[in-house]
């Protein structure tokens, strides 16, 4: 029989080994092992009275082989049963969180004999200190857990406002919520028109395969709670009654959660998890009904962002209209008088015909310049309002859009020649890099009131070789022309 004195400094090291990780599983490995140790167990067990709180069925430790009674090379006895097998095991103490039971340490296969008054004595002590352990871990868990779920409804938000397409948002949401759950899918669903739902995007560890575009028909228990904006937790999505889709026999326990923001239903949230994977624990249920609800006020948002910046570029076009109406009419307005004073000064004053060709020439320049206005103001207000500009065109209209910010006014662009077909990287680079530059230059001089900026893929080289020709002047002073030429 062992000296209870003796034993007490492995008492004492059995108890503090039991705090020295804050992680649950680590800690319920700890005590195990420390029970095993404490009472020289072959077999030790810890078996939770509520799997589904944690997420975790039980802990075992390894066997514990006997010792050898001599140097000699021996051969382990065949292991005895293992503990589940056991009709019953030899000592069993129970281990208390909080006055609750939280589950029952049993231990089996003394080494030297029965367990004794002391042995249960000892282990009780440890169960005791196993408890509150077990209390500062689900804290500690509890605490990581929000903090990571929080994290991650940050990091959904300033994703869906940085300006993301309908569908990448939603990709957003359910990839970042399959993450947080652990899930084996992140699946968003959308109501149909005849009142079902509808799978649209899904995140999934491998091929998703099938799942998008799987409907749930209308009138499935599941979907009226869906509909009527609860959530819903599924033990196993395989045998749940409440599942209906054909993609059902993939997955085990499952969360629905609806997407609902100021009483408007946008979706459901569904995270999965393989067939036999672990139970979703209280917190987590509580956790992903917070990030869905944060996620589906995110949503919100962002399409009422999106609106924002579509009504913007709506205005920017009206005002694109406007000035094109202004510049067009007056240029055209000038033009005709410019003619009927050609007309009438080439009858009456009898100008020579010089003076007259010289006319007409600068009327036709001035229609051909209306011209380019019209048609750079046309390519701008076909821009799609939420892509970015992939044509050159385009690229050159968002560098000038970019000075008018700075300028207070709009700047005159014209191109001259195909300078979509002819113009090709890196001369189109170069020359951006030059346009940005002007630009920059004119709207820190003083008293400009009018930019205008040319693009010439027509005009050759000083050598005779073809190339374009980037002019940018301003009216600020005595006027400043900076001119930019490369081969093509």
């Amino acid at each position: 029989m062992h000296d209870p004195v003796h034993r007490l400094p492995s008492l004492l090291e059995a108890v503090l080994s039991v705090g020295t990780d804050l992680e649950l599983r680590a800690t319920l490995q700890h005590i195990v092992d420390a029970a095993a140790e404490l009472t020289e167990a072959r077999y030790a067990a810890l078996d939770m009275t509520d799997p589904g709180r944690d997420g975790l069925r039980g802990i075992r430790t390894a066997q514990r082989p006997e010792p050898p009674e001599r140097p000699e090379p021996l051969e382990l006895p065949e292991p005895p049963e293992p503990l589940e097998s056991l009709e019953s095991p030899e000592l069993v103490v129970p281990i208390h969180v909080d006055d609750e039971v939280f589950g029952d340490l049993r231990l089996a296969g003394k080494r030297d004999g029965p367990f004794t008054d002391e042995d249960e004595q000892l282990v009780r002590v440890l169960a005791t200190q196993a408890g509150i352990a077990i209390g500062n871990a689900r804290l500690y868990e509890t605490a990581r857990q929000r903090e990571r779920w929080i994290e991650g409804a940050a990091a959904v938000t300033t994703a869906l406002l940085s300006g993301e397409s309908a569908a990448d948002a939603l990709m957003t949401v359910a990839e970042r919520a399959r993450r947080l759950a652990e899930a084996s899918a992140g699946v968003i669903l959308q109501p149909t028109e005849d009142g079902g739902m509808e799978i649209v995007t899904a995140s999934t560890l491998d091929d998703p395969g099938d799942i998008v575009g799987t409907v749930i028909e209308p009138g499935s228990p599941a979907l009226e709670q869906l509909l009527g904006g609860e959530p819903v937790f599924i033990d196993d999505s395989a045998t749940d009654p409440r599942m209906t889709t054909h993609v059902r026999h993939r997955f085990g326990p499952n969360m629905m959660l609806p997407l609902r923001a100021g009483g408007r239903l946008l979706g459901t949230l569904a995270l999965p998890r393989r067939r036999g994977g672990r139970p979703y624990t209280a917190v987590e249920r509580l956790l992903a009904t917070q990030f869905a609800s944060q996620a589906a006020l995110a949503l919100v948002h962002a399409e009422a962002q999106h609106s924002r910046e579509r009504l913007a570029v709506y205005e920017d076009r009206d005002r694109i209209a406007r000035d094109l109406h202004d510049l067009v009419v007056q240029r055209l307005f000038a033009t005709g008088m410019m003619l009927e004073s050609t007309q009438r000064r080439s009858a009456g004053t009898g100008d020579t015909d010089k003076d007259v060709h010289a006319m007409l020439g600068r009327a036709v320049d001035e229609l051909q310049s209306t011209i380019q206005e019209v048609r750079t103001a046309i390519f701008a207000l076909q821009q799609p309002p939420a892509d970015a500009p992939t044509t050159f065109r385009g690229k050159v209209l968002r560098e000038a859009a970019g000075a008018a910010a700075v300028l207070g006014f709009q700047p005159s662009t014209r191109f001259t020649g195909a300078v979509e077909n002819r113009l090709a990287e890196p001369v189109a680079g170069r020359l951006l890099t030059a346009l940005r530059r002007a630009l920059a230059a004119a709207s820190r001089r003083a008293g400009v009131s009018r930019v205008e900026i040319t693009v010439d893929v027509t005009a050759p080289l000083p050598d005779g070789r073809p190339g374009v020709r980037l002019t940018v002047f301003d009216d600020g002073g005595a006027g400043t022309t900076v001119t930019w030429q490369s081969p093509l």
